[in-house]
């Protein structure tokens, strides 16, 4: 782990001011913390695509605005794709960290839907909101309260966690957001044209 990746992490526990160290999950009602990686459609999908993304980046932020919703009514929901979708912190990545912390504490059932409000209120943190409200507000969205909230983004192994898959998707060669691998090739356009161009040859020869 070298020293500006370790401060990241550190820095996304100091944007809650929070100092304590308990899991989000040892008080009463938190979601188990989701693990590993997120994703969904169809486990045995011919076709998997994968996305890496930061919900502090706004191309990131369109795509799922714009593509995400005809992508997902196309290929997740008929169980042609399986999607994935992984974390990789960008700028400010304390803020990133922070979020992906709090979408991992609202456990599985609620990932995607805290993935979405933080994604939909960096327009509120470009018209002035501190988005360490932001991420406050969608916390007690999903029945956190302000100290589970800090909990969880002050949790030393959900940082921990963080931190290796943070690794492993600069092992696997990614350097910025959003970034697309369809069947484990790079795919540089994420336009629904292109990507329909790219997956559906993939579909047809399965028949």
């Amino acid at each position: 782990m070298n020293a500006l990746l370790r401060r990241t992490f550190i820095a996304a526990a100091a944007v809650t001011g929070a100092l304590a160290l308990a899991a989000c999950n040892g008080n009463g009602g938190a979601a188990a913390s989701a693990e590993g990686d997120m994703t969904l459609g169809n486990d045995n999908a011919a076709v998997t695509v994968v996305e890496y993304a930061s919900v502090t980046c706004g191309h990131c932020a369109a795509w799922n605005e714009t593509v995400w919703p005809e992508f997902k009514r196309k290929y997740v929901d008929t169980g042609k794709v399986k999607y994935v979708f992984r974390e990789f912190p960008t700028a400010p990545a304390p803020v990133a960290a922070a979020g992906f912390l709090l979408a991992r504490c609202a456990g599985e059932e609620r990932y995607f839907e805290v993935v979405d409000a933080i994604f939909r209120s960096q327009a509120d943190w470009q018209a002035g909101t501190n988005p360490r409200d932001s991420l406050l507000n969608i916390a007690r969205s999903v029945g956190m309260n302000e100290q589970e909230f800090q909990r969880c983004v002050s949790d030393e192994d959900a940082i921990a966690a963080f931190e290796e898959r943070t690794q492993a998707a600069i092992a696997a060669g990614v350097t910025g957001t959003p970034a697309f691998y369809v069947n484990g090739e790079a795919v540089q356009d994420s336009s629904m044209a292109n990507l329909e161009r790219v997956i559906d040859p993939l579909l047809a020869q399965q028949g």
